[in-house]
């Protein structure tokens, strides 16, 4: 009886593993190959572990005040060891990929000093969270009070991922901000870049399907239902015809706005502070504080002995 192998060589010795392992030239892909990326698994995992202690009334046998202290200062001191080494690989990967002159202790320590900030942004993170939850209860008549919203709403999840993958976008990290947003997107069907701005008590109503682009900047106090685009109306493309990255494209919403279901407003248009978009509505250009944008009225019509539209 012969017994067959999944690692079984060619003529040259080669086996399947042979052109998995090997440096992608060219394309954009020169980073890979060359070293380990980050671990996704540990990397949503911390930053879980982080959003628990946001809350930590939530976490399961540390019901006195002193056992939460002793937990959060556990956690925390083991969190930040972990998260610098996956940070420490997502820095390698930019040197590699932009040819970036830089030492191993230069980019620990810049890991170990992501992993610090991204701690003690934790405080601000906690008041942005009640302050979301809040505006949550003040929104939805079905929200019986602001823990139910912190304890139980996909946008209230969503919106504090996003303000840990905006923590870490503003720091320079690469790979991971983008990593915690499409995790929760996946996680609540809203789609939050981790570039985009937003402000004090945002709330998100139902929130499937929401979308909203790198570039966008949003107020306080901004309320959004499910369906609502906050994208691009065109890419600039450079002289090689490559999309020209970074540029601002996206709205700005100002302070007080609400913008109901399924309405999409795109490219770099300003939506003055206090103004209400209706449903479905599709808008292209800046509108002044104070602004009512609906769709107009529905034709009505009858059907008279049967007859079609």
């Amino acid at each position: 009886m012969t017994s067959s192998s999944s690692s079984t060589a060619d003529a040259a010795g080669r086996t399947v593993a042979d052109p998995l392992l090997g440096v992608v030239p060219g394309s954009g892909f020169a980073g890979l190959g060359a070293g380990p990326l980050p671990d996704r698994e540990t990397v949503l995992g911390l930053v879980e572990r982080l959003h628990a202690l946001l809350v930590p009334e939530t976490l399961p046998g540390v019901d006195e005040l002193a056992q939460r202290r002793a937990y959060i200062e556990r956690e925390t001191h083991d969190i930040e060891p972990l998260m610098a080494s996956q940070v420490v690989l997502a820095l390698r990967f930019r040197d590699r990929l932009e040819a970036r002159d830089t030492t191993e202790p230069e980019r620990l320590a810049s890991s170990y000093g992501v992993a610090r900030s991204l701690i003690e942004a934790l405080p601000a993170l906690r008041q942005h969270l009640l302050e979301d939850a809040w505006a949550a209860y003040r929104g939805d008549p079905s929200c019986r009070d602001p823990v139910e919203a912190l304890y139980a709403f996909p946008g209230v999840f969503a919106i504090t991922r996003h303000r840990f993958a905006h923590v870490l976008q503003a720091l320079g990290v690469p790979l991971l901000p983008r990593l915690v947003a499409e995790h929760a997107h996946r996680l609540t069907g809203i789609d939050i870049h981790p570039g985009a701005t937003i402000g004090r008590e945002f709330f998100i109503d139902h929130g499937t399907g929401v979308v909203i682009g790198e570039t966008a900047e949003i107020g306080d106090r901004v309320t959004l239902y499910q369906g609502v685009t906050l994208g691009a109306k065109s890419f600039q493309v450079d002289e090689s015809g490559h999309l020209v990255k970074g540029r601002p494209r996206h709205p700005i919403v100002e302070d007080d706005v609400t913008i109901y279901a399924s309405a999409t407003v795109l490219g770099r248009v300003r939506i003055g502070s206090g103004s209400v978009i209706g449903g479905n509505v599709w808008l292209t250009h800046s509108v002044p504080p104070g602004s009512r944008i609906y769709q107009a009225k529905p034709l009505e019509a009858g059907f008279e002995q049967g007859g079609g539209i």
